[in-house]
């Protein structure tokens, strides 16, 4: 019995942990439940970077009654004074009798060292509840705290003859409206997005979430807008250069370092990636955004960019929406471009695929584990 109603208690937590998507990163998504004879006396979950975590927020909704009560969790409650206190030390102060978690948090300040703190107070542990689906939800931190880099999630919307545009760069709009609701929604998720110079000149996108709050239950946050551009083409009037964030981040050639429109740009808080030559790596590219602590991409194109991020293998997983429609012409821009395989048994092939329908538009999601 105990068992089912560790899984129940648990499965509760990671719901709550997913309310933070949007609002933590490059933290993990966190969230506790506190339960005392038979019944849930606090919930909370990671929030915001830099406030209070889940554990925290549970404990405080319980109150003095947390004395003697069950705390789940689904990642292993932190050891140090970062920006919040050691929600290890505040288990304990609690008076927890039992600690349920998830999963052990790879990161070196923490790794174990959260757990041994509720040990050495005598508190019951039980560790490994529903690992893998709290892993799951914490895809991105798991993958930027153990290196550095950041998770790289594809988006494209297609023909179903895989055109991005016509041949006039035309794009609007290739997808239904329920389809565009969930890229906002993926636009909150990942930490950054991704678009190419000729998007950029093309479309003057704004490259931020207009997201619906209550449908989605999270809140919204604007990405940071990365534009890869060589040449430093960006007019200064761009959408994505005119939010006065300090958002906006233009990958460009080292050639371009000294020129006086650099001073333009950094007036709007722009802020720079220099890359030696005019034609970048999609690695080289992930491993700068990852030194200023940007823990995921969204790549939403173009055709260049894809097409470099698959010749690289170096997509961690994605979502290709496809609509109904054919354009029926070689000189429309295809989603992926510059590949000649010989064979099927060669072609590039999604892994995991999932298949999801948005009205009349439907989707594959992909995860390469």
């Amino acid at each position: 019995m105990d068992e089912v109603l560790d899984k129940k208690y648990m499965a509760r937590a990671i719901e709550l942990a997913q309310k933070g998507i949007g609002g933590v990163n490059p933290n993990p998504l966190v969230g506790a439940v506190v339960v005392k004879d038979g019944k849930i006396i606090g919930e909370g979950w990671h929030k915001k970077f830099g406030g209070p975590h889940a554990e925290v927020w549970a404990l405080n909704e319980a109150g003095e009654n947390a004395e003697g009560a069950t705390i789940y969790v689904t990642l292993e409650p932190c050891s140090h004074q970062g920006k919040t206190p050691p929600c290890a030390r505040r288990i304990v102060e609690a008076g927890i009798k039992r600690c349920v978690v998830a999963c052990i948090d790879p990161n070196p300040l923490v790794a174990g060292k959260g757990m041994k703190i509720i040990e050495e107070a005598e508190i019951d542990i039980k560790l490994g509840v529903l690992e893998k689906e709290a892993k799951d939800v914490n895809k991105i931190f798991l993958k930027y705290i153990e290196n550095k880099v950041p998770y790289l999630f594809l988006k494209c919307g297609i023909t179903l003859d895989g055109k991005i545009a016509t041949r006039s760069g035309k794009s609007k709009w290739i997808t239904n409206e329920i389809a565009r609701e969930k890229v906002q929604f993926l636009r909150t998720k990942f930490m950054a997005i991704m678009v190419g110079i000729n998007t950029v000149l093309k479309d003057n996108p704004s490259l931020d979430s207009r997201l619906d709050e209550e449908k989605f239950g999270i809140e919204k946050r604007n990405p940071f807008r990365v534009v890869i551009d060589p040449n430093l083409e960006s007019p200064i009037e761009a959408k994505f250069l005119n939010f006065n964030d300090n958002k906006a981040i233009i990958v460009t050639s080292s050639d371009n370092k000294n020129l006086e429109k650099i001073k333009v740009y950094e007036k709007l808080g722009t802020r720079f990636i220099f890359l030696e030559g005019k034609t970048f790596k999609m690695k080289d590219i992930l491993k700068e955004l990852g030194r200023l602590e940007i823990d995921s991409v969204l790549l939403e194109g173009g055709s260049g960019l894809i097409s470099t991020a698959f010749k690289e293998n170096i997509i961690d997983a994605g979502e290709i929406f496809i609509a109904p429609k054919i354009i029926g012409d070689n000189s429309a821009i295809p989603f992926i471009d510059g590949f000649n395989f010989d064979s099927m048994e060669d072609v590039f092939k999604l892994s995991n695929p999932k298949f999801n329908i948005y009205g009349d538009n439907i989707s594959i999601e992909f995860e390469n584990l």
